[in-house]
């Protein structure tokens, strides 16, 4: 078994789920704008960014949107979404994720954020986790967004890493192509195992405790 001196995490959707408030977010925008909006397009949506996350749900528009528009919309989006956020709290933390933290963490290993969010450390926060890990890489300091590699080779060189040494969790495609293409191995959760593209295929998310051990 390959020994790995830091995790990198995925946010949403591997440490925790806030795929009901993005969709609400992005649903009270596109009704506002007359766009149909539904959940089979809003799983289009995980793991990209905003603005990319925006051109998806434009492409039943029929107008023409500035870039000024555009970017008040999403700032609109965004807004909804963070008033949403405030209702999560340390209970929308599993018992279980907060357990395999503590243990990788006493096993050794540097713990790093590695989200495409530029509300990252704001949800971490209300999750309890404000200064739990060792780095955050997100949307705030990136500007290629997965599956470009740069949000997770950012959080390896936070965490004074080489890409070899890391494991990226993921629970998205696009977030695995993201580890691949920076040399990373990574494990697979939820949705994402189905891509066949994980080192490793996680059923729980405590498998990781397998999967690190030195």
């Amino acid at each position: 078994m390959k020994k790995y001196n830091a995790v990198i995490f995925d946010l949403d959707g591997v440490i925790c789920h806030t795929d009901k408030y993005h969709y609400q977010a992005w649903k009270a925008v596109a009704d506002e704008l007359g766009i149909y909006f539904d959940e089979e397009i809003n799983n289009r949506l995980r793991g990209v960014s905003r603005m990319e996350s925006f051109e998806i749900i434009l492409e039943r528009y029929e107008g023409e949107m500035s870039e000024e528009e555009k970017e008040c919309w999403t700032t609109k989006k965004n807004d909804i979404y963070k008033e949403l956020l405030k209702n999560m709290s340390p209970a929308d933390l599993s018992a279980e994720v907060k357990e395999t933290l503590d243990d990788l963490r006493a096993n050794g290993h540097k713990l790093a954020i590695g989200s495409s969010s530029k509300n990252a450390r704001f949800i971490l926060g209300q999750l309890g986790l404000g200064e739990y890990f060792d780095a955050i890489s997100d949307g705030n300091n990136i500007s290629k967004s997965k599956p470009d590699p740069e949000v997770f080779v950012k959080a390896a060189e936070y965490v004074d890493e080489q890409a070899d040494k890391c494991l990226v969790v993921e629970d998205a495609k696009a977030g695995l192509q993201a580890a691949i293409a920076g040399g990373m191995d990574c494990a697979a959760i939820g949705d994402a195992v189905a891509s066949g593209l994980g080192t490793y295929n996680l059923s729980a998310f405590a498998d990781l405790l397998k999967v690190t051990a030195k």
